[in-house]
């Protein structure tokens, strides 16, 4: 049981805290929040409410993603070092004081520091070349591993150096949805799903780089 009661966590998501592990500092603790988890499944309609809360349970379905297909092929192979590219590093579970947590490397920049969010270098220095770069090297790991996503958005990904150039790293939004997870054994079906991520990812940053005059939920309605 790894005690985190006096912890305080250093990232927090809608429906996740993030903390260091105490006993191995590179390594980072997901955590539920138990109370969002609750508002998000009364939102839910009905029938979607039938189907239980595992459904959004991040961690839950965070493990499930890294036993995706394109994953499992790759680390059969003795291509593991190919999925860690621009993934951390996943390690299981863990007990905690708060509950079961998910573990995996914490993404450090060159400064020893935990890597900032796509979105907060954007914000900052906007869509540059080197960002432009590392987007481009990131989508081409997508279509090479054929590694399935939800929809990329930049609070979701962090951006930082390697071997003098900057990488992406997904953190969060792994894995598809049941149904395109099992399309996904067809090369062109996957390959389809993919670049539709890519393209989504394309207009999120331009959104994220542009006026905002409007909602991003808004900005896809025709």
């Amino acid at each position: 049981m790894i005690e985190l009661s006096r912890a305080a966590h250093f990232a927090s998501g809608e429906n996740r805290h993030v903390f260091v592990h105490p006993d191995v500092p590179t390594r980072c603790l997901k955590i539920l929040r138990p109370e969002n988890i609750e508002v998000r499944f009364q939102r839910q309609a009905w029938p979607k409410k039938v189907l239980g809360k595992t459904r959004i349970d991040d961690n839950v379905q965070e493990q499930k993603a890294h036993q995706q297909q394109a994953i499992r092929a790759l680390i059969a192979s003795g291509l593991e070092e190919r999925v860690w590219a621009h993934l951390p590093r996943f390690y299981g579970t863990a007990e905690t004081s708060l509950g079961k947590a998910n573990v995996s490397d914490i993404i450090f920049n060159s400064e020893g520091t935990p890597a900032r969010t796509l979105e907060h270098y954007l914000k900052q220095l906007g869509f540059d070349r080197h960002a432009k770069g590392a987007v481009e090297r990131f989508c081409c790991w997508l279509l090479e591993t054929g590694i399935l996503t939800r929809n990329l958005l930049p609070h979701n990904l962090v951006i930082a150096d390697r071997n003098g150039q900057p990488e992406l790293f997904l953190v969060d939004g792994l894995g598809a949805p049941a149904i395109p997870n099992k399309l996904a054994a067809m090369p062109a079906w996957r390959r389809r799903y993919i670049n539709r991520r890519i393209g989504r990812f394309y207009l999120r940053i331009n959104w994220e780089t542009g006026d905002q005059n409007e909602s991003w939920e808004d900005s896809q309605k025709l």
